[in-house]
C-alpha cells in the first residue's frame, strides 16, 4: 500500500479533523489479551479502586495504539508511519455504565524534503490532554 494523502496537498499548520473514539470495559479486556497486560487496574473495577484510581483506567499503550491508528486512518497505510512516539500525561478512566471517550487531532507541524512530514497530536479524555508530545513522521504519496 502507500498512502492516500498527497504530499503537494498538505501545508505546515494543517489541522487533520478530530475523530472521537470510545472506550469500553470490554475493549480493555480484549486489548488485555492482545498484549498480554492482565494488570487488574485495567478490568476490575474493585482492585482499581482499592490501588487510589478513581475507576478502571485503560492502558496506556491502548490509548497510544488509538493515536496510531487516527494518523494511519488519516494516511490511508499503515506502512506510511515511519516513526511514532508519545507521552502519557493523564489516564483515561473507564467507568463500567457508559465508558469513555478518548478524542485526538492532529496538525502538520513540519513538512521535509523526503516527502515526509511531522504530524503533532492531541489526544483528550473527559477534558484532560492524555497524551504529550505526540508526534509521527509520515512519508505520504
Amino acid at each position: 500500500m502507500t498512502a492516500t494523502v498527497k504530499y503537494d496537498e498538505v501545508e505546515v499548520g494543517q489541522e487533520i479533523p478530530e475523530r472521537t473514539y470510545p472506550v469500553k470495559r470490554l475493549d480493555l479486556v480484549r486489548y488485555a489479551g492482545a498484549s498480554g497486560d492482565f494488570n487488574p487496574i485495567h478490568w476490575n473495577e474493585k482492585f482499581a479502586k482499592s490501588v487510589g484510581l478513581p475507576d478502571v483506567i485503560a492502558h496506556g499503550m491502548y490509548t497510544m495504539a488509538e493515536g496510531g491508528r487516527f494518523v494511519t486512518d488519516w494516511a490511508g497505510d499503515p506502512g506510511a508511519v515511519i516513526d511514532y512516539g508519545v507521552r502519557f500525561s493523564s489516564m483515561v478512566v473507564v467507568p463500567d455504565d457508559e465508558g469513555a471517550e478518548i478524542v485526538i487531532s492532529g496538525k502538520i507541524e513540519e513538512k521535509r524534503d523526503d516527502n515526509t512530514v511531522v504530524v503533532a497530536l492531541t489526544a483528550r479524555s473527559a477534558g484532560e490532554k492524555v497524551l504529550t508530545r505526540a508526534k509521527a513522521t509520515v512519508r505520504l504519496a
